[in-house]
């Protein structure tokens, strides 16, 4: 009986979710669904004070990245709703297949379209009763942390709402050129600010700062999890303790979006100091929250890297 309730609530919860968006289909309005945070900040700012036009976020703030997110029938809700679904693209929405299933009618604005990637080696898990031990190569989908490629983003965003939503076309347009002076003005910001700093050895949490480092000229030499939300294991732990200590690093650092244990490890094991960095995955959803969180990034490497 119990089962039974649960099974009818839910399917009054897609109702309603499929009501909601005819309504607004009816009214005129336009949803704007984006995947997770980066892209709902980007795509605020390209929507910015367009009439009719309402952007939502789709992923809980606390998920932080997609990795291996599964979706949820509150956002199976939300993609019933949606005019326009907005994706960072390059594998990190693992989820896609099951997106086209639902609404294979729905437009999706991949704004990672023409960027060239970086691919990420790292050992292959267990699996089909073998163990690991072979690399596996994969695409690191974080260019949202390069500016630069953030930039490429926006103007991709802007694109897929024009081709959606003609008639918005110009303001789309218009509203990210001016957000892209914005970060073209943090990029040259951070690049006078960590021009110090080139050549410095970095030990991060996982492989979101690959692209920000690059652009900055500094290095990440090594990772603590290559899967976040898992442990590393004991092995990977002591491999990244002789890592640190073969090269001199003096400092660690993690994402206030995941548990700090490991690196609290590494740290006692090696004497180094953590510090935080924030891919930008959460927020307050202010459109210049990117800006701020970037900036206080560089104010942190600045003070970690100046010791």
């Amino acid at each position: 009986m119990i089962m039974k309730k649960r099974i009818a609530a839910l399917l009054l919860l897609m109702l309603a979710g499929m009501a909601a968006g005819c309504t607004a289909q009816e009214q005129g309005d336009k949803v704007i669904v984006t995947t997770f945070y980066p892209m709902y900040v980007f795509t605020k700012n390209v929507a910015k004070d367009v009439p009719g036009v309402t952007v939502t976020n789709m992923a809980d703030q606390s998920v932080g990245c997609l990795h291996d997110y599964q979706l949820q029938t509150r956002d199976m809700v939300t993609l019933e709703g949606a005019s326009v679904l907005v994706i960072n693209g390059g594998g990190m929405e693992q989820f896609m297949d099951k997106v086209i299933s639902l609404r294979e009618d729905l437009p999706v604005v991949n704004a990672s379209e023409g960027i060239e990637m970086l691919c990420d080696e790292h050992e292959g898990h267990e699996h089909d009763g073998h163990d690991g031990g072979e690399y596996e190569e994969e695409l690191n989908a974080h260019v949202w942390l390069d500016p630069t490629l953030a930039i490429r983003q926006v103007e991709n965003i802007a694109a897929g709402l024009a081709a959606a939503d003609p008639a918005n076309a110009e303001a789309y347009r218009a509203n990210a050129a001016a957000y892209a002076q914005r970060l073209s003005e943090l990029d040259e910001e951070l690049r006078v600010q960590l021009a110090p700093f080139a050549g410095a050895q970095m030990i991060t949490f996982h492989e979101a700062f690959t692209y920000f480092a690059q652009a900055y000229g500094l290095h990440v030499a090594g990772v603590i999890a290559h899967e976040p939300g898992e442990e590393p294991s004991t092995r990977e732990i002591a491999d990244t303790c002789d890592l640190v200590t073969e090269l001199g690093i003096g400092t660690l650092f993690v994402e206030p979006q995941y548990p700090q244990k490991s690196a609290e490890t590494i740290a006692r094991e090696t004497g180094a100091a953590i510090y935080t960095l924030d891919p930008v995955v959460s927020g307050d959803g202010a459109e210049d929250s990117y800006e701020r969180i970037m900036r206080e990034n560089a104010r942190v490497l600045t003070e970690a890297f100046a010791k």
